[in-house]
C-alpha cells in the first residue's frame, strides 16, 4: 500500500485581511537581459534557504513556488536543492524562485513572509519580470492564497494545487481532529495509548499498526473514508500525517490548539452513540488563537487564482480543496477564483502536463481574458 510522502502536507494546512494594494515594484538596477541563461542562484534570507533557477530561453516571466509541508525532524539545508516540482515550469521557460522557509512543520506564516522577502530579492537579480505567478502544492497552496490576499498586487495570478484551501480554524478542529478522534474511538490505543494529545506520545504513530487496524475492520474503513473524504488507498498514511501535524501544532501553540466539544459527527453508523462516546477535546484559548492566527484565509484574493485538486486524496479531502471558492464568493471575489476538474489519484499526484495546462489556463485568463471555464471554439 502506498503511504504518504512526508515532504508534503496534510491537508494541512496561514492572516489575510483585505489590505490596500501595493504600489508597483520599481525596476531594480540590474536589467533582466543581463542574467545568465541558464543559471542557478542560491542563498539565505533571514534564516530561510532559497534558490532561483533561470532556464535557457527564459520567457521573461517568474514563478514563485511555495513548497508543502516538511516535518520538523528534517533539517534545513545549507544550500537549497531542487525540489523536483520545478522541472515542468523550467521546461516551459519560466524562471522559478522558491524559499525553503525559515521553519519546518506547519510554517504557513513563515512561508508567506520568507517567500515575499525572496520575491523582492529576486527583483535585484532578474529585473522586473514581464509577469509573476504564485504556484504551490498542498500547504504551499494555502500560502499561495494567503499571499494573493496580502500581496496580490505583486502577482498576476496564482495556481493552488492539491491545496489546503480552508481557514485553519475549520481545518484543524474539523476534518483533521475529527478523523483522528473517530478513528481513536473505534481503535483505541493505535494512535496513542491514551488521549491524542498525551505529551509523551511519539509525534509519528506507526502507519503499519494503523493499516492493520483498518484492514481488520474494512466495513468501518469504508464508512470512515466516505464520512471524512479519505480514500482507502493511503488512508493509514493520511491519518499518520494528520496526527503528526496536530502534535507539531500543539508544540508550537503551547497547548491544545483545537476544539471539538460542539462538533457532531455523522455518516458512521450509529451516530448518536458515537457522538455520546467519542472523546472531546476543549482547546486552550491561547493555543487556539495562535493556530487560527497563523494565516487567516478570507477569500479576498486580489488576483485571479485557479484551483486544481486530485480525484482521490488521502491528505486533502475534496471539500477542503474546494473551500476557497466558497470563501471568495462570500467575500465578493467569486469571479476571481476558478476550480478546474480534479485529476490524478493520490496527494499531489498530477501528471506534469496537467499542471502545465492549469498554468496555461491561468495565463490565458489573465493575458487574453479567456476565462478557464470558457468552452473552446
Amino acid at each position: 500500500m502506498r503511504l504518504l510522502s512526508l515532504g508534503l502536507l496534510c491537508a494541512l494546512t496561514a492572516c489575510a485581511s483585505s489590505p490596500p494594494r501595493e504600489p508597483a515594484v520599481a525596476a531594480p538596477p540590474v536589467p533582466a537581459a543581463a542574467i545568465k541563461q541558464p543559471s542557478e542562484h542560491t542563498g539565505t534570507i533571514a534564516g530561510a534557504p532559497w534558490r532561483l533557477d533561470v532556464p535557457v530561453n527564459w520567457n521573461g516571466e517568474l514563478v514563485v513556488y511555495f513548497r508543502g509541508y516538511a516535518p520538523q525532524e528534517q533539517p534545513l539545508p545549507e544550500v537549497m536543492p531542487l525540489t523536483g516540482y520545478e522541472g515542468w515550469m523550467l521546461s516551459a521557460g519560466f524562471a522559478v524562485a522558491q524559499s525553503d522557509y525559515s521553519a519546518r512543520g506547519w510554517s504557513v506564516a513563515e512561508g508567506l513572509a520568507d517567500s515575499e522577502a525572496l520575491r523582492k530579492h529576486v527583483m535585484g537579480l532578474l529585473g522586473a519580470p514581464m509577469r509573476t505567478w504564485a504556484v504551490g502544492h498542498s500547504m504551499g497552496a494555502h500560502i499561495v492564497l494567503g499571499t494573493l490576499e496580502q500581496h496580490g498586487a505583486a502577482y498576476d495570478g496564482g495556481l493552488a494545487l492539491c491545496g489546503v484551501n480552508a481557514p485553519s480554524e475549520e481545518l484543524f478542529s474539523g476534518p483533521v481532529l475529527g478523523a483522528l478522534a473517530v478513528f481513536a474511538d473505534r481503535h483505541p490505543g493505535v494512535l496513542s495509548p491514551g488521549g491524542l494529545f498525551d505529551a509523551d506520545v511519539p509525534r509519528w504513530p506507526d502507519a503499519a499498526k494503523i493499516e492493520a487496524a483498518l484492514a481488520s475492520d474494512e466495513a468501518f474503513a469504508a464508512r470512515f473514508g466516505q464520512a471524512f473524504g479519505i480514500p482507502r488507498e493511503g488512508m493509514a498514511g493520511g491519518l499518520m500525517l494528520r496526527f503528526a501535524v496536530l502534535h507539531e501544532l500543539r508544540e508550537r501553540a503551547g497547548g491544545v490548539p483545537v476544539d471539538n466539544t460542539r462538533v457532531t459527527y455523522s455518516g458512521l453508523g450509529n451516530d448518536a452513540a458515537l457522538n455520546a462516546r467519542v472523546r472531546r477535546y476543549a482547546g486552550e484559548p491561547s493555543a487556539v488563537a495562535y493556530a487560527n492566527a497563523r494565516l487567516q484565509l478570507t477569500g479576498a484574493t486580489a488576483s485571479p487564482v485557479v484551483l486544481m485538486a486530485n480525484v482521490a486524496d488521502e491528505v486533502v479531502p475534496s471539500q477542503t480543496s474546494s473551500r476557497y471558492l466558497d470563501l471568495a464568493r462570500k467575500a465578493g471575489r467569486g469571479d476571481q477564483v476558478f476550480e478546474l476538474p480534479p485529476i490524478g489519484s493520490g496527494h499531489c499526484q498530477f501528471p506534469p502536463e496537467s499542471q502545465a495546462a492549469a498554468l496555461a489556463k491561468l495565463r490565458a485568463w489573465v493575458i487574453e481574458r479567456k476565462h478557464p471555464g470558457q468552452a473552446p471554439r
